[in-house]
């Protein structure tokens, strides 16, 4: 039997990737016969009820302007190096002193960093992009992972990996030996599935949009993402198709952002893009099932989980070639060269326009998001705790 401890610091809204990874595992631990104590730490602080204290954050930072100064706050503090330098070196020896005493349970962390623990510990890596692609962040995040990563898998007796990809670049990079690091795979929540024209409607009222008529990016407007080159593409597309199915950006602002922004602007001007900034949770499903096609070419994902999310809603994906998205898609995705615009144009317009494509991808999405679980995905995880407790490392 198990005594875990889940440190849950990424359970605060907008719940994105990381945030979405904890609450699911969260959920699921909490309800696991083979756990006969669980614990939750936060920040330096233990927690009563996780998914409690995050459903009151969600319903007090929906359209209230205080909630968004928090984040905004958060953000701002995030990309002062200085404070994050500070925070990295005091906050382990900080929030190890409080986790002392409990040499018999198990410490997972789903959000890379791992403070000191006289008991076992397992550390979710999402990605290394902060390794690859440094100049995919601000500096501080960089100094952050830098300084915080190399102690935290010192410390940790299994490394879960949200795709093989991330797993091979860990091993390749003699982060860790192969048999201390295991891949599992993320999913999508049960609420993205294909919408009748009823289901859609609310939504589509909503939001301004016709079901059937549009092409959606979901993710944070930042330079990984490759919007400005999906941006880019999408202009070279012939006016009439343009108008007919307009690109929907949804997604918040992020770093170094502000040319695609601008970008964007001009499409929305000229009538073929719309820019939603964050959705509400309760419309995402139906803007996922109501989208034409599901253009997704980023650069470098651990996972990305918007491609499983738009395949479970029945939509048909475009992404991109490199990294792990060719794994996560499965087969069942359009792939692209995310670094070439005529490639990607002429892609865009084929899966627009092509119904017999749109068809079968919507078919084979549906099955490889079904093949992916939730709840399969925590019973690995649960593997992953029984083998760490078991082992003499």
């Amino acid at each position: 039997m198990l005594d875990l401890i889940l440190l849950v610091d990424s359970l605060h809204p907008p719940l994105t990737g990381i945030g979405r990874y904890t609450y699911e595992l969260t959920r699921r631990l909490q309800g696991c016969d083979e756990i006969t104590l669980m614990r939750y730490f936060s920040m330096g602080r233990w927690i009563q009820d996780p998914l409690s204290e995050l459903t009151v954050k969600l319903r007090n930072s929906a359209n209230t302007r205080g909630a968004n100064d928090t984040v905004s706050f958060r953000s701002r503090m995030a990309r002062n190096r200085m404070i994050v330098r500070a925070y990295s070196t005091i906050s382990p020896a900080l929030f190890g002193w409080q986790l002392r005493g409990n040499r018999k349970s198990i410490l997972h962390s789903p959000n890379f960093s791992l403070p000191p623990f006289s008991g076992k510990s397992v550390s979710t890596v999402h990605d290394l992009s902060h390794i690859i692609y440094p100049q995919f962040h601000p500096a501080a995040r960089v100094d952050f992972l830098n300084i915080s990563l190399g102690p935290s898998l010192a410390r940790a007796d299994h490394v879960i990996t949200v795709s093989e990809t991330v797993r091979h670049e860990m091993i390749e990079r003699g982060l860790m030996p192969p048999d201390r690091v295991s891949a599992i795979h993320l999913a999508a929540d049960s609420v993205y599935q294909p919408h009748s024209d009823d289901m859609l409607q609310p939504a589509m009222e909503a939001l301004g949009l016709t079901a059937g008529g549009y092409c959606l990016f979901v993710g944070t407007v930042e330079p990984r993402k490759n919007v400005e080159r999906l941006i880019r593409a999408y202009g070279h597309l012939p006016a009439e198709l343009r108008r007919r199915w307009p690109l929907v950006v949804a997604g918040g602002k992020g770093w170094n952002s502000d040319a695609t922004h601008a970008l964007m602007a001009r499409g929305q001007e000229e009538g073929w893009l719309r820019y939603l900034s964050f959705v509400d949770q309760q419309w995402l499903p139906a803007l996922y099932a109501g989208a034409r096609l599901m253009a997704y070419p980023s650069l470098y994902e651990g996972f990305g989980l918007p491609i499983v999310e738009a395949m479970a809603s029945g939509t048909p994906v475009l992404t991109s070639s490199v990294s792990c998205m060719p794994e996560v898609a499965g087969g069942a995705a359009r792939l692209v060269n995310p670094l070439d615009l005529d490639e990607m144009a002429y892609a865009l317009q084929d899966c627009l326009a092509n119904e017999i494509w749109r068809t079968e991808a919507r078919a084979r999405g549906l099955a490889r998001a079904a093949a992916l679980s939730w709840d399969r995905c925590a019973e690995q995880t649960v593997d992953v705790y029984k083998r760490v407790q078991d082992s003499a490392i």
